[in-house]
This record gives structure tokens, C-alpha cells and sequence, in this order.
């Protein structure tokens, strides 16, 4: 078994918001990955003393305990406790209803010799490649799914569809969100390699269209989560060029993170 991540910030200027960790047991039986992309709050009060990097740093570091402490509960039932356990240690200091509360979208899995379990919430990837090389993308499609307009950097439009039933649900303060995260499992004889993807990594392919989820798990296993990158950084230089083609109001880079998970 092998793991391989790298992030980046999308700007030196400002602090990598995304988490990653890769977790296997000192019995090199199973493990756990967990990849966070913390949200950017628009300028102005978000009712938290706290930086989103704080808040990804305490949710990331509950859910690889609690996924790899409590085979009990499920993936749902260990997100709903790592974000109340994250909401305890500052919900005295700071607002936590504020809609822009520190926030970050979840791809969680764990897996042993018997199945592959997963959870999805918000706009990362996970990716699950079968034996014969075919490639299973785990997404929640909620954002794509919003109508024209619907999100917008001011906070009025923003709340409408942000944790609200009829729009999109991130890990923020209430632990009721991790029902409605994308789950599932697989069984471990049908997957030999993990991906998983924030999507300032998933833009090689949703973006920039250089190829489907299964040549991004191609370019992961011959170039690394760190050359995936770079050739995102290199297509954003390109296109930021070219009078952004793709990006068009998007942020030329934001932070990107992949992981890459060999089994076999």
C-alpha cells in the first residue's frame, strides 16, 4: 500500500486552507484518508475569531481520530461528531449561526480487508478505480445542480442557498449537515486505488477539460498529486494569458490538493 499527497495555496499571499492526511495503522491493515477544502469567506465579519486554516486543522484532526478510533460509527455518524466537537471549542468565542462561520467541504474514506467505506460533502472528489482500470467519480453535484445566478458574493444571495435545504451543504457548526453528504461502500476486492481531489485540483478536468477522471488518475499514478498540480498552475498561467477563456470570473489559482491512494 501506498500513499502520495501534495497541496498548494493558490496565492503565497494568503494561507493554504485545504487538509490532507493519509492514515494507516501500525498493522499496515486498512486506513483512512481525509481532504478538506476550507471555504473563503467574502471580506468582512463572519461572526468567528478563528481563520478557516484554524477550523480545517481541528475538523481534519477529529475525523482521522474518530474514523480511525471508532469502527462503530459510521462515516455519516463521524462527521456529525467531529464537526460538534470542532463547534465546542469555539462556540463561546464566536457567532456560529453566521451563514460565513468557518466551513470546508469533506471527502472522507476508510477502508480494510472487507470493504472501502466513503463520504462526499460540497464540490471535491473522490475517485475509486477498479481492477480493470475503470474509474469511479463520488461527487456531490449539489452546486452544479443551483440555478443560474444563484450564488454571489454578497451575503444575501449567498444565504439562500448555503447549508439551506434546496441548495448546498459544507461541515461548518451543524452536525446535522453529515446527513446529507454523499455515502457508500465498496467492496475492497473491486478497488485498488483512491484519488481524492479539492477542487482547485479537480480543475485539470472540469475546468481545463484535459481529460476524464480516469486520465486524471492516470496523470496522479505517472506524475504524482504534485505534477497534477503544477500542470493545473500551468494551464490557469495560460489561460489568465489568453484573456481567461475558462476561468472567466474565477480566481486564476486557489489552492489544490490531491491524494493518491495505491492499494495493491
Amino acid at each position: 500500500m501506498r500513499i502520495e499527497l501534495a497541496t498548494a495555496p493558490g496565492s503565497p499571499e494568503r494561507p493554504n486552507e485545504d487538509w490532507v492526511s493519509g492514515v494507516l495503522p501500525a498493522s499496515g491493515q486498512g486506513g483512512v484518508l481525509v481532504l478538506l477544502d476550507g471555504v473563503t469567506p467574502p471580506p468582512g465579519d463572519d461572526g468567528c475569531v478563528h481563520s478557516v486554516p484554524w477550523f480545517t486543522a481541528r475538523l481534519g484532526g477529529a475525523l482521522v481520530e474518530l474514523s480511525g478510533s471508532r469502527p462503530d460509527l459510521t462515516l455519516t455518524e463521524v462527521l456529525a461528531e467531529a464537526i460538534s466537537r470542532t463547534a465546542d471549542t469555539h462556540r463561546v468565542t464566536c457567532d456560529l449561526s453566521h451563514v460565513r462561520t468557518p466551513q470546508a467541504t469533506v471527502v472522507l474514506a476508510r477502508w480494510d480487508e472487507r470493504a472501502i467505506e466513503h463520504l462526499v460533502l460540497s464540490d471535491s472528489a473522490l475517485l475509486l478505480e477498479s481492477p480493470d482500470g475503470a474509474v469511479r467519480a463520488v461527487l456531490d453535484d449539489r452546486l452544479d445542480r443551483l440555478p443560474p445566478g444563484s450564488l454571489a458574493s454578497n451575503e444575501i444571495a449567498d444565504s439562500t442557498v448555503r447549508n439551506k435545504e434546496g441548495g448546498f451543504f459544507t461541515a461548518a457548526a451543524d452536525p446535522s449537515v453529515a446527513a446529507r453528504a454523499v455515502t457508500g461502500s465498496t467492496p475492497a476486492a473491486d478497488v485498488r486505488a483512491l484519488a481524492a481531489l479539492t477542487d482547485g485540483a479537480t480543475r485539470w478536468t472540469e475546468v481545463f477539460g484535459e481529460g476524464d477522471w480516469t486520465d486524471v488518475l492516470g496523470l496522479l499514478r505517472k506524475a504524482g498529486p504534485r505534477g497534477l498540480i503544477d500542470r493545473v498552475r500551468e494551464l490557469e498561467d495560460a489561460d489568465a494569458a489568453a484573456g481567461r477563456v475558462r476561468l472567466r470570473r474565477g480566481k486564476t489559482h486557489d489552492d489544490a490538493t490531491a491524494l493518491l491512494v495505491e492499494l495493491d
